[in-house]
């Protein structure tokens, strides 16, 4: 278990599990959840023992309820929130989107704000069936940040996307199945055994191809078919290069399964 003080991270089965560990404010973010969240990702970035991540909150409560108001609430100096998305949610946002390991949201409970863009910004999002997401932004006059102008519209289309932000109602999970916010949704008492044999199948696949898969898909919405099959063919030809690609011909050779090593 790494020494963070408003997070939890530990390693099992190739699986690295990062908690957002304040529980009793509903996993809000302080600036210095946002500095051991950043490490913590930048710590798993690089540890080729970790085949797959899972982020999730302590409790049952809240995933992450978004930026801790309270933190800056009273001072008189004007706080910029420019400065503070350029400095530590924007990196935390690109850094989750190029890393190329698989990355599973553990919905447990609400996900507001900011923490619901960290959600979205996952690959994958198992949600409780009791879970709630929000764009709460608009509730204090503000606008979604954290990368969520940019995800909402590509996972539920500008009129829902619209809709989720100007108006800032609360998203139930059945919804958000529905319309494509999440991959599964599950009972609650479930959540954690459901997530985590997701995440061991992820953790135990060609860790290589997985990332070559979420980076071809990045360029996918930035991009023209043309340009994009040209690309295909280029990670392909890194693909075959790989351990993990040797292995999988030789197991269908053999008609066993498999036995990747992330390399």
């Amino acid at each position: 278990m790494s020494g963070y003080s408003t997070i939890l991270y530990s390693i099992t089965n190739n699986i690295g599990i990062i908690v957002l560990n304040r529980p009793d404010v509903y996993n809000a973010f302080t600036e210095q959840m946002k500095r051991d969240l950043n490490d913590a990702l930048k710590e798993a970035e690089k540890d080729p023992d970790v085949r797959c991540l899972v982020i999730r909150g302590a409790g049952d409560k809240a995933f992450c309820s978004g930026q801790d108001l309270k933190e800056h609430a009273g001072k008189e100096t004007h706080r910029s929130l420019k400065e503070s998305l350029e400095k530590s949610y924007n990196p935390m946002i690109r850094r989750m989107r190029s890393m190329e390991k698989p990355i599973v949201g553990m919905i447990n409970g609400i996900a507001a704000g900011a923490g619901m863009s960290v959600a979205l910004a996952c690959d994958m999002r198992i949600m409780a069936d009791t879970a709630k997401l929000i764009e709460v932004f608009i509730r204090i006059a503000l606008v979604p940040d954290t990368g969520s102008h940019w995800f909402l519209p590509r996972l539920v289309g500008m009129a829902k996307a619209f809709e989720y932000a100007a108006l800032g109602n609360d998203i139930t999970a059945s919804e958000a199945e529905r319309v494509g916010l999440v991959n599964k949704v599950v009972p609650a008492a479930e959540l954690e055994k459901v997530t985590m044999e997701i995440a061991g199948k992820l953790a135990q696949a060609p860790t290589k191809s997985v990332g070559l898969i979420k980076r071809a898909l990045n360029k996918a919405l930035s991009t023209d078919l043309d340009s994009l099959l040209d690309y295909e063919a280029y990670i392909q030809e890194i693909a075959s290069l790989s351990e993990d690609h040797k292995e999988g011909v030789q197991a269908f050779l053999e008609k066993r399964q498999p036995e990747f090593k992330g390399r």
